[in-house]
């Protein structure tokens, strides 16, 4: 069992910066692909970006490349997602999600973790 705790949302204004943390507790951190993904009012939930056990490999949607970057601390079983040059359109809850397989990562079945969530709101 993984317990994720997601921090750091919040409202900022279109082209400012947030970074988001997700606590990880419970078995080995490591062992699991970490992802994050959005879901705005009335929309499906959708793949933001995942980070594979090492944090060697990185995946990014479309949408947030070269604006969003993932990091983890195995360390200290945190995730981190930065967010830069936000968009209006990046307002959504932001979800932490853990899986052990790293395939299929941009779909939100097979994670097996996932926290409460965390609201990032850009003003225009």
């Amino acid at each position: 069992q993984v317990q994720l705790v997601e921090s750091g949302g919040g409202l900022v204004q279109a082209g400012d910066s947030l970074r988001l943390s997700c606590a990880a507790s419970g078995r080995t951190f490591s062992g699991y692909v970490m992802g994050w993904f959005r879901q705005a009012p009335g929309k499906e939930r959708e793949f933001v970006s995942a980070i594979s056990r090492s944090g060697g490999n990185t995946y990014y949607a479309d949408s947030v490349k070269g604006r969003f970057t993932i990091s983890r601390d195995n360390a200290k079983n945190m995730v981190y997602l930065q967010l830069s040059s936000l968009k209006p359109e990046d307002t959504a809850g932001y979800y932490c999600a853990g899986k052990t397989a790293e395939l299929v990562l941009s779909s939100p079945t097979g994670y097996n973790y996932w926290g409460q969530g965390t609201q990032v709101t850009v003003a225009s």
